[in-house]
């Protein structure tokens, strides 16, 4: 089955990057509420959503953790699988049933060693979804804590 990517993935890699890795697809149905993962826990996997939606949310001490962003169809959950130590930076819960395409971590790091373009772009792809989910957090952390008319 192909996964419909986001076009933001599909732009940053080549129709033979795509194959390759869509090749190492794993499809997994997870039911609405599941923990996917936890802040702090080890990242050895990553999605790419088909259907449904996850939350990211952060530790919030004495509280539920707070959600700071969504990922949706064709979108890239999860980035921390990409960086040493390989733990995840936020929380992740399926807001929704979610159908996704799993990836093995190390499997696709291994990849991205043995062909440097194919590294390259996927690299570039997950910093620059990485940028832009670091300005949603921002973005959503200033509308929930930051004083009205601050100017921030």
């Amino acid at each position: 089955m192909s996964t419909p990517l986001n076009p933001r993935l599909a732009a940053r890699l080549s129709s033979d990057h795509r194959d390759r890795l869509l090749k190492h697809a794993r499809p997994v149905d997870i039911p609405e509420g599941t923990r996917l993962f936890e802040e702090g826990g080890h990242a050895d996997r990553f999605w790419i959503v088909r259907t449904g939606t996850a939350t990211l949310d952060v530790r919030v001490p004495g509280r539920r953790p707070a959600v700071v962003d969504s990922v949706s169809a064709g979108e890239l959950l999860g980035w921390s699988w990409l960086f040493e130590p390989y733990r995840w930076h936020f929380g992740a819960e399926a807001m929704t049933r979610v159908r996704a395409d799993e990836f093995d971590a190390p499997t696709v790091r291994r990849m991205m060693d043995a062909d440097p373009s194919f590294g390259f772009a996927l690299g570039h792809f997950v910093g620059q979804m990485l940028a832009h989910r670091l300005f949603s957090a921002r973005v959503r952390l200033l509308d929930l804590y930051a004083p009205h008319g601050s100017g921030l």
